[in-house]
């Protein structure tokens, strides 16, 4: 469980790399909304979630409040902004000093992500950001730290090439299409789990590289 500043408490889930992986980065997971049926386990995140420890990411999902076992009620993203917060607290404590956090979201879990400008996030990995739901945008787009945006070809909810627009004008940013999928990524959360990987081991190359260049 967690607790929102707030005082909302949150159920959670975390996955360690297996025996014998060392944990190259973390990973918090905030998932799509809860009005619409998102939870921790939707497609996505569930994707990441079962996929990243294999890599060496520890990974962190929760539900939002108000969803399944969390406390609390919808909050159209402010109290959720809080949420993620939370999240961010508890995994970036579990990690060895100097290994990068990442701050995944999906749909509206990733404006959610990019309404969090913590210090502890090393980058964003966001994937289909309707730039709907979010709060202070501008304070993560304008950050030089870095932000992975996957992007469906297709999706229902808001043009790629809308968002991708968007992305552009951010500072650090790239952006990536997934040909063929829609907002749900069906048959193609491997790729979103591939770029996962990109990003995280751009991350954990730069750590390593500024670790060897202090020695």
């Amino acid at each position: 469980m967690l607790t929102a500043a707030d005082g909302v408490t949150l159920e959670a889930e975390r996955a360690r790399p297996p025996a014998g992986v060392a944990t190259r980065a973390g990973m918090v997971l905030c998932h799509p909304h809860p009005q619409y049926g998102g939870t921790m386990r939707s497609i996505v995140i569930s994707a990441l979630f079962e996929a990243m420890p294999g890599a060496g990411v520890e990974c962190l999902r929760f539900n939002f409040r108000g969803v399944e076992g969390s406390g609390g009620r919808y909050s159209e993203g402010d109290g959720e902004r809080l949420d993620a917060q939370a999240a961010i607290a508890d995994l970036s404590g579990r990690l060895a000093e100097g290994t990068p956090l990442v701050l995944t979201g999906w749909s509206f879990g990733a404006d959610i992500a990019l309404s969090c400008a913590d210090p502890a996030v090393a980058g964003w990995f966001l994937v289909a950001c309707p730039l709907r739901f979010g709060r202070d945008l501008e304070r993560v787009t304008a950050d030089a730290r870095p932000k992975y945006v996957v992007l469906a070809q297709h999706d229902e909810f808001r043009d790629a090439s809308d968002v991708a627009r968007d992305v552009d004008g951010w500072r650090n940013a790239q952006h990536h299409v997934v040909g063929g999928a829609r907002h749900f990524f069906v048959g193609r959360t491997d790729r979103v789990v591939e770029h996962a990987g990109a990003f995280v081991r751009s991350l954990a190359d730069s750590r390593d590289d500024g670790a060897e260049r202090s020695v």
